[in-house]
């Protein structure tokens, strides 16, 4: 990859959805940064409004979106199009958290975190990668999976289903982009400090523990500048996953060379993603 991304972006266009806080302000931003102008998406219109002006003359195009919603993608999709024949990067990165036990999770609760952990990124990867085809010019996609996509945590079991899907979908995906020079990478945070639990929903034992649990990720979480910078070296490098974060290393380590060590962590674990 690093032939197809030089160490600056220039003025390549980079689509980035869940841009207005966390992982995706400081991706958009460290693109920016580096150079490359941001077609940008998120479902909170105050959060969209701080970030265009930070980005300047860098934004292409800021739109309200939900990433769960077929023709709002699809909309989004063609209002960049109709500005550059593609994009030379799309992360998708729009998600969001959901705790609870199976027993606790309700069907509705199945409904809004698959929506968008994984139909936004599908939909990312329908509505822009074909046009990235066509160009013939290569690329990167870079799909937000978790540690959690991983390792199996316990009590989290909706959001560990959604983010295997997007780590497994990032693995085929990449083979399939490979002879169009298209290069793929999951990336997986481990405790990063964002919003991510003060947005979400926590259910069951652990909907009691939400600010404590919050509290935990904004104090002991590393910073969503750390992601940024990964997603950024992973455009120029393509490693085919990218852990994130001191927890993930290990957890990503131990799970390929000592799963039993990994397993007897689980308490460990369920501790530090909320579970009691």
């Amino acid at each position: 990859m690093k032939e197809r991304m030089s160490e600056r972006m220039g003025d390549r266009v980079v689509v980035v959805t869940g841009a207005g806080s966390g992982i995706g302000r400081a991706t958009a931003l460290a693109f920016a940064k580096a150079g490359a102008r941001l077609a940008v998406c998120d479902l909170d219109q105050a959060r969209l409004d701080a970030l265009a002006t930070e980005l300047g003359d860098r934004a292409l195009l800021v739109r309200r979106v939900d990433v769960s919603d077929r023709a709002q993608m699809a909309a989004f999709a063609d209002a960049v199009h109709a500005l550059v024949p593609a994009a030379d990067v799309i992360v998708n990165n729009a998600g969001v958290g959901l705790g609870g036990s199976f027993l606790d999770t309700s069907l509705d609760d199945w409904d809004w975190l698959l929506g968008v952990n994984l139909r936004g990124v599908v939909h990312g990867c329908h509505f822009f990668v074909p046009k990235m085809v066509a160009r013939g010019a290569g690329g990167h996609v870079v799909n937000v999976s978790s540690i959690l996509g991983i390792y199996p945590a316990p009590n989290v079991t909706a959001y560990v289903a959604s983010k295997f899907a997007v780590r497994g979908l990032s693995q085929s995906l990449r083979a399939e982009l490979e002879p169009h020079n298209i290069g793929v990478t999951a990336i997986c945070p481990g405790m990063i400090a964002t919003s991510i639990i003060d947005d979400g929903r926590m259910t069951g034992a652990i909907g009691s523990r939400k600010s404590a649990v919050s509290s935990t990720f904004r104090s002991r979480g590393a910073p969503a500048t750390k992601v940024a910078e990964a997603i950024l070296d992973a455009v120029r490098t393509n490693p085919a996953i990218r852990p994130v974060g001191t927890d993930a290393w290990a957890i990503y380590a131990l799970g390929r060379v000592a799963p039993r060590t990994l397993h007897r962590l689980a308490g460990t674990l369920q501790r530090r993603f909320g579970a009691s």
